[in-house]
């Protein structure tokens, strides 16, 4: 089947459709805003930030500039990586070859720079495992599935096996079943296969005749290869294991919990394994009756109403009034080793339950791991763990057991932001890491250690932190040591959030279909991308932080690419997932873009003379969200996660609005791999 162009149809924030937010987070922006506390707005300290960049660029900026005016136009450039690219000879690695920028577009299908191509390395309903049957869309069984690839894969995770092979390890966020399932199949056996769509997998791939190019490896040739769903016992971990606020009829000890879901982004240990953060898991449950009136005010503060998916059909667990606790069970962040089938999942209490878009660690000066997390909502926080105890660094069975308990004791911080007037011409701001708890002591008055980490949002507004603009994916980069968080966008930015000077934006130009003029919305339309730096240590309690960039189009006042000319910058809107390779550079996924076209992986340096430079590097099929991303360590292979292709409003698996990736007469979320022609 071949791709075609489609119009802009059924959006609700810019190309993500009403469905998308019914089935990904059960409509969470029509909801009560969960965070009614006083704490400070990282938009008014940002807004101040943009105000002093104004005034340099009227004093400065015309100069460096030439009075250039900004083009979207220039989304089709040429550029260089990390101060690289010409003159490079040997296989073309994405950190420092050029390429020529994907213009916006609305294309069903993936579109790779020219100088690329892409496989679909694995799709929906493929084998996993080795008693996978053959994928029929029009026969799926929950056993079926249970050993198929799931559905809206997300993150990816690669844990290299040999010089050939290697494991991808990958989210399967949610499910769309009027995209999934044809008319006329029952319901009950759709909410079954739903559930088994859910939750992670495990896939081995070897490399292909091309440099760069992967394929799975046959699931009866490898040990490794593994499902997990909502089903799937998990172990518990932590200060807060077994707490009775964890405990249920089925699991009277609170320590073991079956299943994982709404598995968002994530992050890969240096000990070899992967981890899942649990983001949207309030949309997950149904009540027959009335709320525990015990828990009301902290089912609120999480979105938890008792509007589900009609689970508690199938499974009473997923019922509020017969197990009130269930829910304490998820927003977690999950640790899977792919390299021990064996082992349980782990859901690590001491990281916090929070809508975590994921989880990213790194190695501190003194061996000790520290991880960053984001809760993904409006006015949300951003947090950082400190571990108790060091890693080790040889390849010992034993110190790769002590490695992976790492993540169980130390002490959990979250954010505050400050901005610093106009007087420092470095930073826009400082800031301070509050400490909630340690394994051992709580920090906040009136709770204790397990009810900080069950209740860590109640918890976090106790002592004063900063909101902020929905924080998804924050990672570490290991070339320069800065931490990058996308900060995707807030729409009531100005209007129920205030402005300051991290979160700046009450308004922003945006374009209603490809091509549109720029006109002004109410809000934070298109996002940030934060950049920290830790003050002297990794494990430092401060930090000074950047807007390194202001996303949206070029042409729009607003935006600001760390000072690079923009009219050399491809358009971004909505950054989501973050990602670097090896020379540092940052390579940015989107999810909602707000300018017209689809959405896209983008390749911005971070250093150098070409710091802000935005490449779009790729676009992504209609309806669809861009996912992962991950650069492989040889710099020969980029993975991507196509999720949700064709998820419009008037889309259904009889009349699909995308068919990508054109092998059937329906759409398939799959996992990519791109790689130089």
């Amino acid at each position: 089947m071949s791709p075609k162009l489609l119009p802009l149809v059924n959006t609700r924030h810019g190309s993500r459709s009403y469905k998308t937010c019914e089935y990904r987070c059960a409509n969470q922006c029509d909801a009560p805003t969960p965070n009614t506390s006083e704490n400070e707005e990282f938009a008014t300290l940002a807004r101040r930030a943009i105000a002093r960049r104004s005034v340099l660029k009227a004093t400065a900026g015309t100069m460096v500039l030439g009075g250039l005016a900004a083009s979207p136009a220039a989304a089709g450039g040429k550029g260089h990586g990390h101060g690289h690219g010409h003159g490079h000879r040997g296989p073309k690695k994405v950190g420092t070859t050029e390429f020529t920028s994907v213009a916006p577009n609305r294309k069903d299908d993936v579109v790779n720079a020219p100088e690329f191509t892409h496989d679909v390395v694995i799709r929906w309903g493929d084998p996993v495992t080795a008693r996978a049957p053959r994928f029929n869309a029009y026969k799926q069984t929950p056993e079926a599935q249970a050993q198929q690839f799931g559905y809206n894969n997300d993150y990816v995770g690669l844990i290299p096996l040999d010089g050939r092979r290697a494991l991808l390890s990958v989210n399967h966020e949610y499910t769309d079943p009027e995209l999934m399932f044809p008319a006329g199949m029952d319901e009950l056996t759709k909410k079954k296969v739903e559930m088994a769509a859910h939750g992670l997998a495990v896939v081995a791939i070897e490399k292909g005749r091309k440099k760069g190019s992967w394929h799975t490896v046959d699931p009866r040739r490898s040990r490794y290869n593994r499902r997990v769903t909502a089903s799937t016992p998990h172990q518990v971990d932590g200060p807060a294991a077994g707490h009775p606020m964890l405990r249920t009829k089925a699991d009277p000890r609170g320590r073991t919990i079956l299943g994982t879901f709404a598995n968002c982004s994530g992050g890969t240990t240096p000990w070899g394994t992967t981890l899942h953060g649990e983001e949207n898991f309030h949309g997950y449950f149904d009540a027959s009756g009335s709320l525990d009136s015990t828990q009301s005010a902290a089912y609120a503060r999480y979105g938890i109403n008792g509007k589900g998916k009609g689970w508690k059909d199938v499974d009473e667990r997923f019922d509020l009034t017969k197990a009130p606790n269930e829910p304490n069970r998820f927003g977690w962040v999950v640790e899977l080793d792919p390299l021990d089938p064996s082992a349980p999942p782990v859901k690590h209490t001491m990281l916090g339950r929070l809508k975590h878009e994921g989880c990213n660690v790194t190695i501190a000066e003194d061996g000790r791991v520290v991880a960053y997390t984001g809760d993904d909502e409006k006015g949300e926080y951003i947090y950082k763990f400190v571990s108790r105890d060091r890693y080790r660094r040889d390849r010992s069975p034993h110190s790769r057991r002590h490695n992976k308990a790492l993540l169980s004791a130390g002490t959990l911080y979250v954010g505050k932001f400050t901005g610093d007037g106009t007087a420092d011409g470095l930073h826009d701001g400082t800031g301070t890491w509050i400490p909630l708890t340690s394994d051992r002591k709580s920090y906040v008055p009136g709770m204790s250690v397990a009810e900080v980490l069950i209740h860590t949002r109640v918890a976090a507004d106790k002592v004063g932190p900063t909101k902020m603009d929905r924080p998804e994916d924050i990672e570490p980069n290991p070339v320069n040591g800065k931490v990058y968080c996308a900060l995707t966008n807030n729409s009531d930015r100005g209007k129920k959030f205030t402005t300051d000077e991290a979160n700046p934006l009450g308004t922003s130009m945006v374009r209603e279909s490809l091509g549109a003029p720029l006109t002004a919305k109410s809000g934070n339309r298109n996002g940030y991308v934060l950049e920290i730096t830790e003050k002297g240590r990794k494990t430092a309690t401060s930090f000074t932080w950047d807007l390194m960039l202001i996303c949206g189009d070029p042409a729009a006042q607003e935006t600001y690419f760390a000072g690079f000319p923009k009219e050399q910058v491809s358009p971004i809107s909505c950054p989501d997932n973050v990602a670097f390779d090896a020379e540092g550079n940052l390579w940015i996924s989107t999810d909602g873009n707000v300018l017209g076209s689809n959405d896209g992986l983008f390749r911005v340096p971070t250093e150098g003379p070409e710091r802000g430079r935005v490449q779009q590097f790729l676009t992504v099929p209609f309806g669809a969200e861009t996912c992962g991303p991950l650069v492989s360590p040889d710099q020969l292979s980029v993975f991507t996660a196509v999720q949700h292709p064709g998820e419009t409003d008037d889309a259904t698996f009889e009349k699909p609005t995308s068919t990508w990736p054109h092998t059937d007469a329906f759409p398939r979320p799959s996992v990519i791999v791109s790689y130089a022609k």
